[in-house]
């Protein structure tokens, strides 16, 4: 259950980016200066340190039949609720 919740995090912040995508596409992003922090936030958190993670998520998950491309892709949408959580989701 601790798992789960954990990875419904990253869950929630790609939602929040679509959510905002969608709404700068239809001319409704919102004014309010605090939700916009929060968004380009949640795009550094998600893009960059979620792809940066990648490389240790390999190491991690050599030897466990996992293919390197399965664990770059869950590591870019969970990022580490996902490889450092592997022996608790068991």
């Amino acid at each position: 259950m601790k798992v789960t919740v954990l990875r419904a995090i990253p869950i929630l912040g790609w939602l929040y980016l679509a959510a905002g995508v969608l709404a700068a596409l239809t001319g409704s992003a919102p004014a309010n200066r605090f939700l916009r922090a929060i968004f380009w936030i949640d795009a550094f958190l998600s893009i960059v340190v979620h792809a940066a993670q990648i490389p240790a998520a390999l190491r991690a998950s050599a030897g466990t039949g996992r293919s390197p491309v399965q664990t770059a892709v869950l590591t870019q949408i969970f990022g580490l609720t996902w490889w450092k959580t592997q022996g608790a989701a068991r």
